[in-house]
């Protein structure tokens, strides 16, 4: 089949951030399918488009700058900008059997149903986070008219969506509230990179490059910046521990966004010598920065609809064979305490996280125990051969209708 995918965030494994979209594109290949990209990226050009060839993937490069340091207002004009675009490439693709649209944003989709309105193209929608009820929780759609037509969109891209795969339970029980039935709906979570990231012995060139301390107990955030990843939560737990007289501790942020450099204040005001920032890092070198620590933070905000993320990081920090905290009171706490390779802390009490790194870092077999136990879940059920097959076995049923 002719596919044509459209993400806006679409990164490949040079790139900092996500990649979940290429190593499915890659699998769309591998398995005879022609595979054709969407996406949005600032780049050096005057072009407005740019048509190249990555790994066997044609990609579309809508020249578009997006970034999470934006206000609403600016974002909102980025998802516009790339919504009108991606709708004119891709009514002007020719044998097209199949989109699909991932999200976020929301407004993925129109391309999609544009095209089976006009050239009855099917499509595929991908949900990564539940739009609009995320910006809605999070305070962010404020206008009941706005929020009024986000909605009704969210049910129009769902109703005329030939099938769905979310990225958890919860997101896949919030499609299923909206249409009123689970027909049609797959659940496929985020990857684990098993051959990106592994436990191997630890990279001291890198740890000097980084100022870290030899024999330090090291915490690991790394990915989004932003308000959703509620990580002063981290920032609260390095306070406690500093109150505490625990010097043998160092977190590490991994990555950008729109709370950055308020983070980086508030570790300064608070004296904080053991917090470091390292900004956005490829993924060779991230795994080797994982590699060096000894536990992965997967912090959230307090919201019912957080509880259903489905964050990369998780799924990398269990490839990575080191035990995760998350503070998310839903399917990823399950997994952690079912499978031993984690812990859940109370995210409104950091008290609970510092009592925690002191009784982890003074107990070496309960660490190895649960670095054993998240490699061996990443390996067995969320490695991204695994699931990259699942999500083509889904394309190819609607290939073999």
């Amino acid at each position: 089949m002719n596919i044509v995918y459209i993400h806006q965030y679409f990164k490949t494994p040079r790139d900092p951030g996500g990649t979940r979209s290429y190593f499915i594109a890659r699998e769309l290949i591998n398995a005879g399918h022609n595979v054709t990209v969407i996406r949005g990226k600032s780049v050096d050009s005057k072009k407005k488009v740019i048509k190249e060839e990555l790994d066997g993937i044609k990609v579309f490069t809508i020249n578009n700058f997006y970034s999470g340091k934006m206000s609403i207002k600016q974002r909102m004009i980025s998802f516009y900008r790339f919504m009108y675009k991606a709708s004119i490439i891709l009514l002007k693709q020719k044998n097209v059997d199949l989109v699909i649209a991932t999200s976020t944003p929301l407004t993925v989709g129109v391309p999609a149903l544009l095209a089976r309105r006009f050239k009855k193209i099917p499509y595929l929608f991908e949900v990564r986070d539940l739009w609009p009820e995320f910006p809605i929780q999070m305070g962010a759609l404020k206008n009941p008219v706005l929020r009024k037509l986000a909605l009704s969109l969210e049910k129009r891209i769902y109703k005329k969506a030939w099938h769905i795969v979310a990225l958890s339970p919860g997101m896949a029980d919030g499609v299923e509230k909206v249409l009123g039935h689970s027909e049609n709906i797959t659940m496929i979570p985020n990857m684990a990179k098993v051959d990106k990231f592994w436990r191997r012995e630890k990279n001291d060139a890198i740890r000097k490059e980084l100022g870290l301390k030899h024999n330090s107990f090291k915490i690991v955030h790394f990915g989004a910046m932003g308000i959703a990843n509620g990580l002063d939560y981290i920032i609260d737990t390095a306070v406690r521990l500093k109150e505490k007289k625990v010097d043998n501790v160092e977190f590490l942020f991994l990555g950008d966004g729109s709370v950055k450099e308020g983070l980086m204040k508030k570790a300064a005001d608070n004296g904080l010598n053991n917090v470091f920032f390292y900004g956005r890092v490829p993924m060779d070198k991230t795994s080797e920065i994982v590699n060096l620590c000894d536990v992965s933070i997967v912090p959230f905000l307090d919201l019912p609809v957080l509880y259903t993320n489905s964050p990369n990081k998780l799924f990398d920090s269990l490839s990575a064979g080191i035990p995760v905290v998350v503070n998310s009171n839903g399917w990823t706490r399950e997994m952690v305490e079912k499978h031993n390779c984690g812990a859940y802390v109370d995210p409104g009490n950091p008290d609970d996280f510092a009592s925690l790194i002191i009784n982890w870092s003074q107990n070496n077999d309960l660490m190895l125990k649960m670095g054993n136990n998240a490699r061996k879940l990443a390996e067995s059920k969320y490695d991204k051969s695994i699931l990259c097959k699942k999500f083509v076995d889904v394309v190819n049923a609607f290939n073999h209708k």
